[in-house]
């Protein structure tokens, strides 16, 4: 713990005594002393779900409604957090975007109203059954108080980077989209588990959706994040910088992606630590 300097420099200014007070803090060796041996987790017993935008929310009622009535259920038995995609409107933008030239910071600006919209209509559904819409702000550290109260929080997915988004590695779309902002409130709020709602099994080595034999793709049911990254797969279920995130997390140990879409009933499962889709690990 720092202390309070009783002398005062020339402008009449005090000073905290603390041992970060000489250090740059970029020196990787000082850094690895910062290390806890448990991190503080906010909402322990909170669960996280990403619905997809494309996968589930663009497809309409057919693939939305049997997914509420699946919340409406769980909501009592669980703390749930919903976080919501963008789709297939946020590709539009994202094209046009691209054809104009817009840098990735741009883009991100662009896309994340999607993300917020759908979440605005999946807490007009859910109105009557206790969904609330909240923001990035805030809330965030409320979510047990809404639970306990019969709430269902939603909020939308898409990370606050806006013109401070990463540069993308390939090409300007934003890298840090929806999965990527699903899993980053999971690990800092220390959630009890992160499932995404896929329209898929779950991760293959190649997009099923563009495969003509799907049963001849190899499909993983649980893979650790080390042999994932070995991989290098040209396509993934989920955005890639989520596998670094992975690697680097302090208090998520494994995440999981289930087909909400053709298999509801696995939302519970999945919550009670089944397992019922790919799983990757640390």
């Amino acid at each position: 713990m720092g202390k309070l300097i009783k002398e005062e420099d020339e402008k009449g200014r005090l000073h905290i005594d603390t041992p970060m007070m000489g250090e740059s803090l970029v020196s990787k060796t000082f850094l690895k002393k910062t290390e806890s041996s448990e991190y503080f987790r906010m909402h322990p017993d909170v669960n996280v779900l990403k619905i997809g935008g494309q996968s589930i929310m663009d497809r309409g009622g057919k693939a939305v409604f049997p997914i509420i009535d699946e919340l409406i259920k769980l909501k009592e038995e669980y703390k749930i957090l919903l976080m919501t995609g963008g789709g297939t409107r946020a590709r539009h933008v994202y094209n046009i975007g691209v054809d104009l030239g817009m840098p990735t910071g741009i883009l991100s600006k662009l896309g994340d109203k999607v993300s917020w919209q759908n979440a605005e209509m999946l807490a007009a559904l859910l109105a009557k059954h206790g969904g609330v819409k909240i923001g990035h702000g805030d809330h965030l550290e409320q979510l047990t108080m809404f639970c306990r109260q019969g709430y269902l929080p939603i909020t939308y997915g898409i990370p606050p980077y806006g013109f401070f988004e990463h540069p993308a590695e390939f090409g300007s779309i934003p890298p840090h989209r929806t999965d990527c902002g699903a899993f980053l409130l999971a690990e800092n709020i220390g959630a009890r588990s992160l499932i995404y709602l896929k329209d898929e099994k779950g991760l293959y080595g190649k997009d099923p959706k563009k495969a003509e034999d799907l049963e001849k793709l190899m499909f993983y049911d649980r893979i650790s994040v080390d042999e994932l990254l070995a991989l290098d797969l040209d396509d993934l279920i989920i955005e890639r910088p989520i596998l670094t995130f992975m690697k680097r997390a302090k208090c998520l140990k494994e995440f999981q992606i289930i087909d909400a879409l053709n298999h509801p009933e696995y939302i519970g499962a999945a919550l009670k630590g089944e397992h019922v889709g790919t799983i990757i690990y640390k």
